[in-house]
């Protein structure tokens, strides 16, 4: 796929600088790119590169004046940094939904409705009674259940595995080895010290603009639904457990573990391997540090909350003040003991 420097500049609200029918094919740094690639110029400690890249176009700030003669042409725009993103997120959209057709074998039950423009990878398997939207995209080796809607323009990549009765909406993005709708935790402790195994009749419901990176796991409710709401980002390897309620646009980095029916609110942001155990309230704009254990509810907005168990981060700060100082207050308390009992050996 090509591009003319005029076409990347419209979509980007910005103006071309230099040769407008340049044809550009590839993103690349400003240290690597050739002339058929476009970078960008946003930190000014890479400014030198400018004059000596090889690159087709560069994206700088239309404030931008050169130093000495630059050969690329420049897209001039208000953010170099948030246009670059823009041109990114479109390159992506347009490669992951270039896929249409069905490969062979894929299957397909009886009584599942599927739109336009789907693409079915080599092995993938759709359970009965779906309903799938138009412009999705299943590549090979997934699985979908009996029961599964899916909304439009929704991606689901090789692997990934999506239990019955699951709800998915739009523009969502699910990558390789996600499951959707496993069995949650359920195990009632009997007397003879064995486990009964409690049934996982609910699903799960998973709003628009939701992305769930690699090898992410999501639990079905024990009864009603685990729910992802709109916008929320997941990193890989997470786990959340059953009937947890994510709010809107909280995003959750890798390993984190959330246990079952806490309810996360909007906003929030979750670091790598922090843990959050069961039954809990967290507010609005919480966020929580990496490898962070959250053992009580957080109600009020807007905290940052860092160490296991967890502190407030002003608290935090202190505790942290007060712990470095440990060694040299464990010298000072034995010289006072050496000094009291020679006070002692005196009288």
């Amino acid at each position: 796929m090509e591009f003319t420097t005029q076409q990347i500049a419209q979509l980007l609200g910005g103006q071309v600088k230099g040769d407008q029918s340049l044809k550009i094919n590839k993103l690349a740094k400003i240290q690597e790119a050739d002339q058929k690639s476009i970078s960008f110029l946003a930190n000014p400690k890479y400014e030198t590169f400018i004059y000596t890249t090889d690159a087709g176009a560069v994206i700088v700030d239309k404030n931008f004046i050169p130093k000495s003669d630059v050969k690329a042409t420049l897209i001039l725009v208000d953010d170099p940094y948030t246009s670059f993103t823009t041109l990114l997120e479109e390159y992506c959209r347009i490669v992951s939904f270039i896929k249409n057709g069905v490969e062979e074998p894929a299957y397909i039950s009886e009584g599942t409705q599927t739109g336009k423009n789907i693409y079915r990878g080599a092995f993938s398997y759709i359970g009965k009674n779906c309903k799938i939207g138009d412009n999705v995209k299943i590549y090979p080796n997934a699985f979908i259940g009996d029961n599964v809607t899916i909304g439009n323009n929704v991606i689901l990549y090789a692997g990934v595995k999506i239990y019955s009765d699951t709800k998915i909406g739009n523009h969502c993005t699910i990558h390789a080895g996600a499951v959707i709708g496993s069995d949650g935790f359920g195990f009632a402790p009997q007397q003879d010290g064995t486990y009964k195994t409690i049934p996982q009749v609910g699903n799960v419901v998973i709003g628009n603009h939701v992305d769930i990176g690699a090898n992410t796991v999501i639990d079905c409710a024990t009864m009603g639904s685990t729910v992802i709401h709109d916008g929320v980002k997941l990193d890989n390897l997470i786990q959340i457990a059953h009937n947890v309620e994510i709010g809107k646009n909280t995003a959750i980095a890798a390993q984190a573990g959330i246990s079952g029916s806490t309810k996360i609110g909007e906003n929030c942001l979750v670091a790598g391997q922090a843990g959050i155990i069961g039954h809990l309230t967290i507010a609005n704009k919480t966020s929580i540090g990496a490898q962070t254990g959250i053992s009580k509810s957080i109600l009020k907005e807007g905290q940052t909350f860092l160490g296991s168990p967890a502190f407030e981060l002003t608290k935090y700060l202190k505790s942290q003040s007060v712990f470095k100082k440990l060694p040299d207050l464990q010298k000072r308390i034995e010289e006072l003991e050496e000094k009291i009992l020679n006070l002692t050996s005196l009288e």
